[in-house]
């Protein structure tokens, strides 16, 4: 499946990103939250992620949400659209708060890791149909939702089933599955099946489809339980991804490239935005899953949530690289931004 659709429009961009982003506080040191002292002001969101990745690799993007007219709200909208987002389709919302969330300075997979959300009626969760400009939304090549933005409110459910609906003007949808247990309320499974039934790519991860919909196995099984969507990205953790494009082409798999990890959070993002900025490129389907591997790795190599995406003539240079190349590398700190780096178990094209 390729893109298609008005490039050079008035008012189209290559892609908008719709979801809530928070206020994030990362702390000054290791150790449980009551123990930390001061925190430094970031931001996170998975579909803001997406939008400043994309923007910052040269594409056109807008972001859609909503924040409290407040001075977090400010910092949203600023940071992000310093990132070179279109931001003129965010809502104020003088009634309700921008979200914020605290967490420990420790990967998330450990037990000893702690987030702490105040997002409960933020001004995001009462995006909906109505108070929205879906003019706004519609107006790109493509449409990146999460399934976070589903579990917010009935509302924000109620926006992204209007989104996905078919018409004839509707952008290609690209859905991650995002499935966060603890935003719901009840089981979000079936809601979050019925969004990527109804999508035209969508990115979920083989443990994400077991929590979420009991699916054993590996890609093939996740592709049986979701044949509707033309594309589908099945993510495998460490060990790789596998495209399935279309009811007859053979499926993709990509190994993942070994990772010095710094921190998780953000990477599936990451990944999000490489295969879809590859995908406005038109490149075929092994390199779209390698954009992606890189794009994430930038992103784990790095402390923040939100990291630079590689350096394109770099990123460009490691696609091309024959299978025996890509199986051997190990990508460390700035490996995805420079070429000119000392490194002798990277190899060069």
């Amino acid at each position: 499946m390729t893109l298609t659709g008005p490039c050079d429009a008035p008012g189209v961009v290559d892609v908008v990103a719709l979801g809530e982003s928070m206020v994030t506080f990362l702390p000054s040191r290791p150790g449980r939250l009551a123990d930390v002292p001061s925190f430094e002001r970031a931001i996170g969101g998975a579909e803001s992620n997406v939008a400043c990745g994309l923007a910052a690799a040269g594409h056109r993007v807008r972001w859609v949400s909503r924040v409290g007219a407040d001075g977090f709200g400010d910092h949203l909208v600023e940071t992000i659209g310093g990132h070179g987002v279109d931001v003129s389709a965010v809502r104020r919302d003088p009634a309700r708060p921008t979200g914020v969330y605290f967490r420990t300075a420790g990967d998330r997979a450990t037990d000893a890791h702690e987030v702490a959300y105040y997002r409960a009626g933020s001004a995001a969760s009462a995006m909906s149909a109505e108070n929205v400009d879906l003019d706004a939304v519609r107006a790109g090549r493509v449409l990146h939702l999460s399934g976070i933005t589903a579990a917010l409110s009935d509302t924000c459910l109620g926006l992204l089933r209007e989104l996905t609906a078919p018409r004839e003007d509707r952008p290609l949808v690209s859905f991650d599955v995002n499935h966060r247990p603890g935003l719901w309320r009840d089981a979000g499974g079936p809601v979050l099946l019925d969004l990527a039934r109804a999508a035209d790519l969508v990115f979920v991860g083989v443990d994400e489809a077991q929590e979420a919909w009991g699916v054993t196995g590996g890609p093939e099984a996740v592709r049986a339980a979701l044949p509707q969507p033309p594309l589908l990205v099945v993510k495998d953790g460490p060990r790789g991804a596998t495209l399935f494009d279309g009811a007859t082409r053979p499926a993709v798999y990509v190994p993942a490239p070994r990772v010095r990890v710094a921190a998780a959070t953000g990477a599936g993002d990451a990944f999000a935005a490489g295969f879809l900025s590859a995908t406005l490129r038109g490149l075929p389907p092994r390199d779209r899953l390698r954009h992606g591997h890189l794009w994430a790795a930038a992103t784990l190599t790095s402390p923040a949530d939100l990291a630079a995406p590689p350096a394109r003539d770099t990123a460009d240079g490691l696609v091309a690289l024959d299978d025996a190349g890509w199986e051997k590398l190990r990508l460390g700190p700035g490996r995805t931004h420079a070429t000119d780096r000392a490194d002798e178990e990277v190899p060069t094209p």
